[in-house]
């Protein structure tokens, strides 16, 4: 929760100009600008088997261009999912961060990296990992999970295509 007494700031008080200028930071965020098919498969455990993963993503810069609104429509399996993530950069902190909200009404907050052409979101029990490829057209990447922090399993292995 927020402290209440700390300043407030931001459109919703009329208080504007007073923000970060964009800087290099928010340009490497670019390359997920577009709409994406996905396509995958979760990994099969020893309690469920692999199912088909299909879904349709749209990345748009909200007004302002310092945040991105990403949000996803599709399936696992039979299941209906989708959620909307907001990315940005905290030139505080000199990291990105993300939200994520899902259609089970889960909300997470995840640390986003980019190191040797890889971007990563790190989250308190959660990874994904992936690469750009095809001239920025493709984006193959795994989603793992920790129970203990230590050793990652394997959930989702996915690739986004570049539809628009």
């Amino acid at each position: 929760m927020s402290d209440p007494k700390a300043t407030v700031t931001g459109v919703a008080a009329a208080r504007v100009g007073g923000g970060p200028a964009r800087g290099p930071e928010y340009d490497r965020l670019a390359v997920f600008i577009g709409k994406w098919i996905t396509e995958g498969h979760t990994v099969a455990s020893a309690g469920a088997a692999s199912v088909k993963i299909t879904a349709s993503d749209v990345y748009e810069w909200a007004p302002g261009g310092l945040f991105i609104l990403h949000t996803a429509y599709g399936r696992i399996g039979d299941v209906a999912v989708g959620g909307i993530e907001i990315i940005g950069y905290d030139p505080e902190k000199k990291a990105y961060r993300t939200h994520f909200f899902d259609s089970e009404g889960n909300a997470s907050t995840q640390e986003l990296s980019f190191d040797e052409g890889r971007w990563q979101w790190l989250g308190s029990n959660v990874r994904c990992r992936g690469r750009f490829s095809d001239e920025g057209r493709r984006f193959v990447a795994l989603h793992e999970r920790s129970d203990d922090g230590v050793t990652w399993t394997p959930t989702m292995e996915i690739t986004i295509t570049k539809a628009g």
